[in-house]
């Protein structure tokens, strides 16, 4: 696949398009499956500004728009992360939601073993590898799905109540990462309604009601509902890669 995802933001000033392919390898691969490269443009007249590493600027963007989900949606004293997947995503939630939440243990889980423990070997703080979801998902108080499954690999039973979940992968609307147990009972918030009715095989295919969008909670329109069980969807935003690349050329652009 290739995508591609203008923006302009005009709170921030700022024109971008991002271009990312997608491959999806049968076999793992040294290359990643998605590969960006961000386009900035000067607003006024249509220039190129400059080139961005789209694939840095993807990864750090979802795993900051995750992790104010989770501030707002998590339950109190959250005690257990659980990362289900271990590619470049996995990396990005776990340093972000290291850095701004206290969990007593992390816990991970990866279809091929091997990756699981690499990531736990490479990361700074103690990681369990897991070796099966159900192990790692049970008793957990805030789950990362970051994997490539097309078929649910996180089923309703296994979930805490109360816990959260951020659903990061299957953005494809025959992909599933979730069961129709879990999204039917749970809360449900998305980035995007419009963008997960068309692109979410896990909101399209369970027929699950969207509660509201993270930025009418944001906003004050809707409640958080910590308390019960809460899913956040995720697909992604071209929004959130012009601020993002506004913020990292104007931190340059002072520096320099």
């Amino acid at each position: 696949f290739l995508g591609v995802m203008p923006a302009y933001s005009a709170a921030d000033d700022a024109l971008t398009t991002k271009l990312v392919t997608f491959y999806e390898h049968k076999k793992d691969s040294s290359v990643p499956s998605h590969q960006a490269t961000v386009l900035l443009f000067e607003p006024s007249n249509g220039s190129l500004k400059a080139v961005i590493d789209g694939s840095v600027i993807t990864a750090k963007r979802t795993a900051a728009v995750s992790a104010i989900a989770t501030k707002l949606l998590m339950p109190p004293f959250a005690e257990v992360l659980c990362i289900l997947g271990a590619g470049v995503q996995a990396y990005s939630h776990y340093d972000i939601f290291t850095e701004l939440f206290t969990f007593k243990e992390v816990r991970i889980w990866n279809r091929t073993k091997e990756k699981a423990v690499k990531f736990a070997a490479s990361v700074s703080g103690p990681v369990q590898v897991c070796s099966s979801a159900q192990e790692a998902v049970t008793g957990a108080d805030v789950i990362v799905t970051v994997t490539m499954a097309t078929t649910p690999i996180l089923f309703g039973d296994w979930v805490k109540p109360g816990a959260h979940i951020n659903a990061i992968g299957a953005s494809r609307p025959d992909w599933r990462e979730l069961d129709d147990e879990l999204m039917k009972n749970c809360v449900l918030f998305v980035d995007s309604r419009e963008a997960a009715l068309t692109e979410s095989g896990d909101v399209i295919l369970s027929g699950a009601e969207i509660f509201a969008e993270l930025g009418e909670v944001l906003q004050g329109t809707k409640p958080a509902l910590p308390e019960k069980t809460t899913v956040f969807k995720s697909l992604g935003m071209a929004v959130e890669d012009t601020v993002a690349a506004k913020f990292v050329y104007d931190s340059w652009s002072a520096s320099n």
